[in-house]
């Protein structure tokens, strides 16, 4: 039976894989997983696993909502730590990461804690997304934060759609990616 859960440290490598396996791409090398789990991952399920969820799925996590809930803690490890890790990958990689949270830093204040969320495909389209987002906002509510925001690529039609459907408002755009927020009180 698929239900939503607590993150547990059990869960690392599955959520791992998740980040890693929930969209179709060929370009999918040590290198570039490396990068992408340092840029969007570790940070959360290391520091944060009291603001993760899963999708579980008889004991094996298939999706995940990851989320950090204070900008400004968030930033100083991510930079101090696993900003650090991804300068040996190169110019573009570091542009990219710097500028993957560009838009959370300018609108902190308003959405403090922001989130990611990845579901395996064979589990989408079963309302988890869904789930997992209100699992989260209940979550963020119940410790006082009145605001949640995420950053996804413009040309993710599906996502955007998503995000749309779950109350979310379109911020601003930073190149090929758009800043939503949401007002959780």
């Amino acid at each position: 039976m698929v239900s939503i859960r607590k993150y547990e440290l059990k869960d690392y490598d599955d959520v791992c894989y998740a980040c890693l396996n929930s969209e179709a791409d060929d370009d999918m090398n040590d290198e570039f997983c490396d990068f992408v789990l340092n840029t969007f991952c570790r940070y959360y399920i290391d520091n944060e696993p009291e603001n993760c969820f899963v999708v579980d799925d008889d004991g094996k996590a298939v999706g995940y909502i990851i989320c950090a809930e204070n900008f400004d803690k968030f930033k100083k490890k991510y930079d101090e730590e696993y900003f650090t890790r991804s300068v040996k990958y190169g110019e573009s990689r570091i542009e990219w990461a710097t500028e993957a949270y560009m838009l959370h830093e300018k609108y902190k204040n308003t959405y403090p804690a922001h989130l990611h969320i990845d579901i395996l495909p064979e589990y989408q389209r079963m309302g988890m997304g869904g789930k997992l987002l209100n699992t989260l906002f209940d979550h963020l509510l119940s410790k006082g934060i009145k605001g949640v925001m995420l950053t996804c690529g413009t040309n993710n039609v599906t996502a955007n759609n998503f995000y749309k459907k779950y109350g979310f408002d379109e911020l601003d755009i930073l190149g090929t990616d758009i800043a939503y927020g949401k007002n959780l009180a």
